[in-house]
This record gives C-alpha cells, sequence and structure tokens, in this order.
C-alpha cells in the first residue's frame, strides 16, 4: 500500500488562500501539491476513475468515470440518452485545449479528434458528444 505523507500544519496554513496563494505557498516549500490533492489523486487511482471534462459557454464541468470506459458509456454519466443516442465524440486532450485557448482553438490547430463508439476515454480529455434520440 500506499502511504502519502501529509503536514497538517502546511495543510491548515493554506486555508482561504486563493488558488494563486495556494501555488506560491507550495513553491516556496519545493512542493508541486497539497497533501488533500495528493489523497484525491491516491483515492482515483485506486478506485480506478479519471475524469473527462465538458466545455461549453456557460460552464465547464468535470465528469467522473471508471478507467476503461467506452465513450457512449462516459456520456451516459451526463444523461442516459446521451449513451443511446451516441453518434460521436469531439475530443481535445486537456493540454491541447488550454494550449490552444478551446475548443475553437484546438479545432484550428488540428488537436480535435472525432471519435467513435469504441473510443476509451482518456484521464483529462474534454469532450463535446453529438448524440442524436
Amino acid at each position: 500500500r500506499d502511504v502519502i505523507a501529509i503536514c497538517a500544519k502546511m495543510e491548515e496554513d493554506m486555508t482561504g488562500l486563493s488558488d494563486e496563494e495556494r501555488h506560491e505557498f507550495l513553491k516556496e516549500y519545493g512542493v508541486e501539491e497539497s497533501g488533500l490533492e495528493k489523497v484525491i489523486h491516491a483515492g482515483y487511482e485506486t478506485l480506478g476513475l479519471v475524469s473527462y471534462f465538458t466545455a461549453g459557454d456557460i460552464e465547464a464541468r468535470a465528469w467522473t468515470i471508471h478507467r476503461g470506459w467506452t465513450a457512449p458509456k462516459a456520456a451516459s454519466v451526463i444523461h442516459t440518452d446521451f449513451e443511446r443516442g451516441f453518434i460521436k465524440a469531439e475530443v481535445v486532450a486537456y493540454d491541447d485545449y488550454v494550449q490552444h485557448d478551446g475548443e475553437a482553438g484546438a479545432k484550428a490547430a488540428g488537436a480535435l479528434r472525432i471519435e467513435g463508439k469504441d473510443y476509451v476515454v482518456k484521464d483529462g480529455d474534454v469532450i463535446h458528444f453529438r448524440f442524436n434520440v
């Protein structure tokens, strides 16, 4: 079993800090992620979970699924109709999405892929599902 060392005092000191302040605080101590983040990542790994994202004009959301799920099954966590009427998934890797300033930039850079029913969703994918019911 893995062991995760956590400094409770550091975690307490980060309470109430903004994301930017938290990042600087951790950087000062030469730490890449907080203890809480380490526990979350280890929990996901142990449970065989990954996350994918949907992003629109109004909101962006993370969806948790089991590792190895295909695109239609992953779409079902949004709504069962998405799985039943699955046509295709427009997929961008998270890093490409950020680097190219969103879906339109990723598409222009050739980083957006069209995937079918057999596509296994990867951790961090940004997906737009096409479906018809």
